[in-house]
């Protein structure tokens, strides 16, 4: 396992314990700044799921050309994440990029801002290409969830004099838990290798604002070329994937879940 050895392209692999983990953990600054922007970068989970089921209750309901607003919110997924981080990239442009033109246009600033070069805007700029790249996908999965709802549920729940968000937070919602926690887990895990988006985008940077541990896994060993640091970092994110996992599981009632949605 090359986490626990020591790794030079001109020197045999040697046994090393757990030095890579004592470093990482109480002498890395730059780790604990990268996963804490991990933690930040999974909340545009959450922030996709609470758009998508809104967009699927919106297209769910009797409007025309409901087909086409599904096709459209959709068209953002099958996008490849390079093309999304190159297009996001333009928008936030300091000097021709639409976003700066807007705001300027409304007055909202007096000045272009960096977006992707300043250290407060960089993350939550790279959170909302992510959010609009996923939230079509996350969409699909809560219309199908809708779908499969009984429509006899509300109709009895309506002629008992149930109102709409009381139908919702009693029968749309318990039965929607399979479907919100596919999302969960499937953002959670996007959240931890959405490599492309930020390489693209930011690089990492400004100062490490965007690092995020995927990126900088990938710093360490294809810039840095310290492949058993870059194990021991790759052992971190998949024991942080799979608590994380587990803790969707519990607070979505996962598969206990899915068996009450059935009954």
């Amino acid at each position: 396992m090359l986490s626990v050895q020591t790794w030079s392209p001109f020197r045999p692999s040697a046994f090393a314990g757990l030095v890579h983990y004592e470093e990482l953990l109480f002498h890395d600054e730059v780790f604990w700044t990268s996963l804490w922007n991990t933690v930040v970068f999974m909340a545009s989970s959450p922030i996709a799921i609470a758009l998508a089921l809104g967009l699927a209750l919106l297209v769910d309901t009797r409007i025309r050309g409901r087909g086409i607003y599904r096709a459209i919110i959709f068209l953002s997924y099958p996008l490849m994440t390079v093309a999304v981080g190159v297009i996001w990239r333009w928008l936030y442009d300091e000097k021709v990029g639409l976003i700066n033109y807007v705001l300027l246009s409304l007055g909202v600033t007096r000045r272009p801002i960096a977006f992707l070069d300043s250290y407060e805007w960089a993350m939550p700029s790279v959170v909302v290409a992510a959010v609009w790249q996923i939230v079509g996908f996350f969409m699909v999965i809560l219309l199908a969830g809708l779908q499969n709802i009984p429509p006899n549920l509300q109709e009895a729940a309506a002629l008992d004099g149930a109102s709409a968000w009381q139908r919702f937070r009693s029968i749309t919602l318990p039965l929607l838990r399979p479907a919100i926690f596919l999302c969960l887990v499937i953002g959670i895990i996007n959240s931890f290798t959405s490599f492309d988006l930020i390489y693209v985008m930011t690089g990492g940077g400004p100062n490490h604002a965007t690092e995020v541990l995927i990126t900088y896994i990938y710093r360490s060993a294809f810039v840095l070329s310290k492949f058993d640091y870059a194990a021991a970092l790759t052992v971190v994110l998949f024991v942080f994937l799979l608590a994380l996992t587990w803790l969707a599981n519990r607070a979505t009632g996962g598969e206990a879940g899915a068996v009450d949605a059935a009954e």
